[in-house]
């Protein structure tokens, strides 16, 4: 409806009793839009606002309920890894005893700090906002992860040092002169000084007499090269072995000599048999051990029976 220069709108709302009418000019009809569309508008923005609100706290609780397994997880993985780190301090303990075993020194406490040693950074992200304490726990087993693989590797290379030097000792056992060279008989003369059986003059007795039967066979001692084998005065027929690592065995008297100059014999071979040849006045051998030219008491060498 139009009246004058103006502009009037009218609603109209029609029921069986009655008929009812609004009469709004354009201005105000304008300010009720403006103002409805405003009403509107604000309400559109908290509405969308609350919605997001919820939409996240209900998203946030389902990141949470989905991490609670991994937090158990990572609880489990701590607790394996303590249990990890207390046998791996009952292995430093056997590493100490099979050191000293092995005749090697400790591992240096300063060393074994630098090598296992490291400082637990705390970090800390938006995620503990998420799941507290996440970071920090997922820092800490990184830590702790490290920390003993430091170890195990600290142990890997000590225990190659022992391996080595075992190996090395054990190569070395099989050259150390450690078995009587005859079997049965019995002592005659022991290692020091003695009455000369045959001028009664007293001298030092490099070595051991053993009264066998003439023919009672002779084994090696240990590992070694025959540096010497044969007849010579005094000794008669008789045989040298070198060892290595500074030993030599010396066996005189001989009946028969089974191997030569320049053979490589094992501990338990068959080198000759026992007589009476040379400065002898019965059947018997003569047994001496050097270590770096010096004559040891071979009683103190012998670690086990001979070879029957």
């Amino acid at each position: 409806m139009k009246t004058g220069n103006n502009h009037r709108f009218i609603f109209q709302a029609e029921t069986d009793r009655r008929v009812r009418q609004w009469h709004f000019s354009f201005q105000n009809f304008l300010i009720f839009a403006l103002v409805s569309l405003l009403v509107l508008g604000t309400g559109l923005f908290f509405g969308a606002e609350y919605l997001t609100r919820f939409l996240y706290q209900q998203k946030l609780q389902e990141i949470r309920n989905n991490f609670t397994s991994l937090s158990k997880a990572l609880n489990d993985i701590n607790g394996k890894l303590i249990y990890l780190d207390e046998k791996m301090d009952t292995i430093e303990e056997k590493e100490r005893a099979v050191r000293t075993y092995a005749n090697l020194p400790e591992i240096d406490q300063d060393v074994r700090s630098l090598g296992i040693g490291g400082l637990r950074l705390e970090k800390y992200t938006s995620q503990d906002y998420i799941i507290p304490g996440l970071s920090k726990k997922i820092s800490g087993l990184e830590m702790d992860v490290d920390h003993l693989a430091r170890k195990v590797k600290l142990e890997l290379a000590s225990f190659e040092t022992i391996y080595d030097k075992v190996v090395k000792d054990t190569e070395k056992m099989q050259h150390i002169p450690s078995i009587r060279p005859v079997p049965g008989g019995y002592l005659n003369s022991g290692f020091g000084y003695r009455k000369d059986p045959i001028d009664g003059v007293k001298r030092f007795h490099r070595g051991l007499d053993f009264s066998v039967y003439t023919g009672t066979p002779i084994y090696a001692p240990a590992d070694g090269v025959i540096q010497s084998a044969r007849y010579s005065g005094n000794r008669g027929k008789h045989i040298k072995i070198n060892h290595e690592f500074g030993y030599n065995t010396l066996f005189l008297h001989l009946s028969k000599i089974n191997v030569k100059r320049g053979q490589k014999v094992k501990r338990g071979d068959l080198i000759g048999q026992t007589g009476n040849s040379g400065r002898s006045t019965a059947p018997h051998l003569h047994y001496e051990v050097h270590y770096n030219g010096v004559a040891q008491n071979p009683m103190d060498y012998f670690f086990t029976g001979a070879v029957n």
